[in-house]
């Protein structure tokens, strides 16, 4: 009883513990709601000391109005497909290669995979450069295609890493029966391995998604055209242009945000099932 006690502490600890987990989902949760309540205000009342935090009355025609200001169903549709193109190469590729990890024995199999997971520690500006001037090189700039392509050669480390861990969770007898029956590596794959990876799967396509509709500076970098824009650098282009506007750029963040956070509350299981599946064998 008495390790029992120190293990889940008294109630004077288990009430700090709540109310320190309280006041830090209140600091999280503050911006937001923030940004919920200016969304609905008329521009005069955003900056009112003391805030009033339910609008009154509630300004419903800024969610339109910031969606015409610019041409944001543009930006959407745009976002739209750059994201659903990129999920599916990054899902694809990253399960191919992790499969070969995770499956074949071949010489310098454990060096290069410790090269595939030092990429992780390389930021993104450093291998911009050489990047934009290989899609320069292409005629490629201003188009979709260097933010697209790359997730169709490998995707990300850290979704090979991902996959390779879950993969190696599936038992080799499975592919040791299939190959009685005659498959081969790529039925093996396709029809046993794949399918099995599912909950895997379905985590690598949310976190591209997320990562993918809310990434600002790829598409700053090779997107120059109004055309081409996405949300992101529509909501950059509504601040720059519209600054005093608050309202109508919180409105705009607010619909810019509800794909995320249908998905959010869709997947829930997948998220909090995330760290189970990176697990630690291999």
């Amino acid at each position: 009883m008495r390790s029992g006690n120190r293990v889940n502490g008294g109630p004077t600890t288990r009430a700090l513990s709540f109310l320190l987990v309280l006041a830090g989902v209140f600091i999280v949760l503050l911006p937001f709601f923030w940004m919920l309540s200016s969304a609905f205000k008329p521009e005069s009342e955003i900056f009112r000391s003391p805030p009033q935090w339910i609008p009154r009355p509630v300004q419903w025609a800024n969610l339109l109005k910031s969606l015409t200001i610019l041409p944001f169903s543009i930006y959407y549709r745009n976002t739209a497909i750059i994201t659903a193109a990129t999920m599916i190469g990054d899902v694809l590729t990253a399960a191919v290669v992790a499969y070969g990890f995770a499956r074949f024995r071949f010489p310098g199999r454990g060096m290069l995979f410790i090269l595939v997971l030092s990429t992780l520690m390389l930021p993104i500006q450093v291998t911009i450069i050489p990047r934009f001037m290989l899609f320069k090189a292409f005629h490629w700039l201003d188009t979709f295609a260097p933010i697209i392509v790359p997730a169709y050669f490998g995707g990300s480390a850290f979704y090979i890493f991902l996959l390779r861990q879950f993969f190696l969770t599936i038992p080799r007898e499975l592919d040791d029966a299939a190959k009685m029956d005659g498959l081969g590596p790529f039925a093996i794959f396709s029809r046993i391995i794949f399918p099995l990876a599912k909950p895997a799967l379905a985590i690598i396509a949310i976190f591209s998604f997320l990562y993918n509709w809310n990434d600002f500076f790829v598409p700053l970098i090779f997107l120059n055209s109004e055309a081409h824009y996405t949300v992101a650098l529509g909501l950059t282009s509504l601040k720059g242009h519209f600054f005093s506007t608050i309202n109508l750029l919180m409105a705009a963040s607010l619909i810019a945000m509800l794909p995320c956070l249908v998905l959010f509350f869709l997947a829930q299981k997948y998220f909090m099932g995330g760290v189970v599946v990176t697990g630690v064998k291999g």
